[in-house]
């Protein structure tokens, strides 16, 4: 018996197929069968990827601020940006469910353009009022995508000169696994921002699972400590003796260590104990945006009693 293909069964075929590989690149797979629920996926994405498109359109997307603490003195030393979006269909979506398509769709770099800008200019009216202190460092996600924009470097300047914001109330954080390809014109564009006076940490540090030699080419003022290892921490586990590594580790280049994920007294306690300069997490506040940033003092006061 012969079976003739028909163009309607190829089509068919070749959207499986098409649906198939989407749904195994989204699951780190080398493997996937297609299935109808595939399908309802991908078409939940394409709606969702329309909502995200007019929602950056209309500014629904803004910058929550998360205080970093520092352990010496128990004052707030700065805050990282963190973009939320409240959607007037869906309510509060997770960023865990549009920052991944964002980046899939390119709309990461005009959410990250955003975030930049606004964040330079509440900054600056922070310091400028004398709310926040003068040395008060703001700290902003930024993605490959971002960095390989062939105006990324002038976008950030003209955030500074927009916004007033001196370079040193800045810092830039890129996540540690998209370093590990030791990307000869990412690294050239961090020495160019560093040497502006922009600080530059490294975020998710810990995760990467790669050799630490990249370490020495990489320009950087700040390692922030992956808070899937702050989650267990006890006295005496594995945790703890990572942690302990990764501060001995920072103290060789002079950084300084921020850890993310601080929940409970005994995980701060803990962290301070082992050398740990920053903590940021949920002890202190959740994120907040800036029209509630008044309510910080109290929090942590009342977090460290």
């Amino acid at each position: 018996m012969v079976y003739q293909l028909n163009n309607h069964n190829a089509m068919h075929w070749l959207r499986s197929a098409s649906l198939a590989l989407a749904y195994a690149q989204s699951k780190s797979s080398k493997l996937a069968v297609f299935e109808p629920y595939m399908a309802d996926i991908s078409q939940k994405k394409t709606k969702l990827a329309a909502e995200l498109s007019h929602a950056i359109k209309n500014e629904e997307l803004l910058p929550y601020y998360q205080p970093l603490v520092n352990f010496e003195d128990g004052k707030i030393h700065g805050a990282e940006a963190l973009i939320r979006w409240n959607s007037p269909q869906r309510g509060i979506v997770s960023p865990n469910e549009f920052i991944p398509l964002a980046e899939d769709n390119g709309m990461i770099i005009n959410i990250g353009r955003m975030v930049l800008r606004q964040a330079c200019i509440d900054t600056a009216q922070k310091i400028a009022s004398g709310e926040w202190p003068e040395d008060f460092v703001m700290h902003v996600n930024v993605s490959t995508e971002q960095l390989h924009d062939g105006n990324s470097y002038q976008r950030l300047q003209a955030a500074l000169t927009e916004s007033g914001l001196k370079p040193k109330n800045l810092s830039l954080e890129i996540i540690e696994s998209r370093l590990l390809n030791n990307d000869a014109f990412i690294i050239e564009l961090l020495n160019k921002v560093r040497a502006l006076g922009v600080h530059i940490a490294i975020d998710d540090f810990g995760t990467g699972y790669s050799s630490l030699s990249y370490l020495h080419t990489l320009p950087f003022d700040c390692l922030k400590i992956d808070r899937s290892f702050v989650k267990n921490l006890t006295r005496d586990n594995a945790e703890t003796s990572i942690v302990n590594a990764i501060i001995h580790m920072a103290k060789g280049f002079n950084v300084s260590i921020v850890v993310e994920g601080v929940e409970t007294k005994e995980q701060a306690e803990i962290l301070d104990s082992l050398g740990c300069d920053i903590a940021q997490g949920y002890l202190y506040s959740k994120p907040l945006p800036i029209e509630q940033w008044g309510e910080l003092s109290h929090l942590i006061h009342r977090s460290q009693a």
